[in-house]
């Protein structure tokens, strides 16, 4: 294939818009915006969860409270009731005596159940202050996840714009060559990544393999419009001053 090597030079402007081309793909795909909005969901996903942990035992504590100040205030009934039995003067012994052992049962299991009630209203004291540490690190949270997002939203904005830019310049770049070496350039970067390079010191500007003296001697006895391909990668080679010819 024969080229101008005017043209040839060109080459290295398509093959460094495709560089910066596969430059914006990787980091987008390595954004460390993006992936700190991912970790940072993550997170909310576990505060979360450790928030809705400390409701259901709030929600059971609750319903011990209420249950076992149920069962107090129907001690306390009982024992009401007792004691105006007893100071109404209208019971006999038997039953006087019964009315007592009864009361002292009434008392001990009021101040049994008393102290149990204290003890859940502690516990419950406890997981409050733990769900409210679990919502205090919630609302962090999701304020940094709204900052992570704002900031992840601006470099892939940024990608875009850097994106759009260089299909632009490699759309009228490509323009300018036949379509015949354009579609040799095209195949060797799907298959390699890098479609064309500088011959640089007798090195390929893509596989960055010294070419060996016979290769070079090679290369030197080709015309300069004759389009020659690296021996090792096949990337087309662009001879300049530079190449060490």
């Amino acid at each position: 294939m024969n080229v101008e090597p005017q043209v040839q030079s060109k080459l290295l402007d398509l093959a460094g818009v495709d560089a910066e081309l596969s430059r914006i793909a990787h980091r987008r795909t390595a954004l460390p915006e993006r992936q700190e909005v991912e970790r940072l969901e993550a997170e909310r996903v576990t505060r979360k969860d450790a928030a809705v942990a400390v409701e259901i035992i709030l929600d059971d504590l609750d319903r011990d409270i209420r249950k076992l100040e149920g069962e107090v205030d129907a001690v306390r009934q009982r024992e009401d009731r007792d004691r105006k039995l007893l100071e109404s003067g209208t019971v006999g012994s038997k039953q006087l005596t019964e009315l007592e052992h009864e009361l002292g049962s009434l008392v001990r299991r009021q101040g049994l159940l008393e102290d149990e009630l204290l003890e859940v209203m502690e516990r419950r004291e406890a997981s409050q202050s733990d769900h409210d540490h679990a919502g205090a690190q919630l609302s962090q949270i999701e304020e940094d996840l709204i900052d992570a997002s704002r900031r992840r939203d601006d470099a892939v904005a940024d990608l875009d714009a850097a994106e759009q830019r260089c299909t632009r310049d490699r759309a009228a770049l490509a323009d300018q060559f036949p379509a015949d070496l354009i579609t040799v350039y095209e195949k060797q970067r799907s298959q390699n990544g890098v479609g064309a390079a500088l011959l640089q010191a007798r090195r390929c500007g893509a596989c960055r393999i010294e070419l060996d003296r016979g290769e070079i001697s090679r290369i030197t006895g080709t015309a300069p419009d004759v389009v020659v391909r690296c021996s090792e990668c096949g990337a087309i080679l662009v001879r300049t001053k530079e190449s060490g010819l």
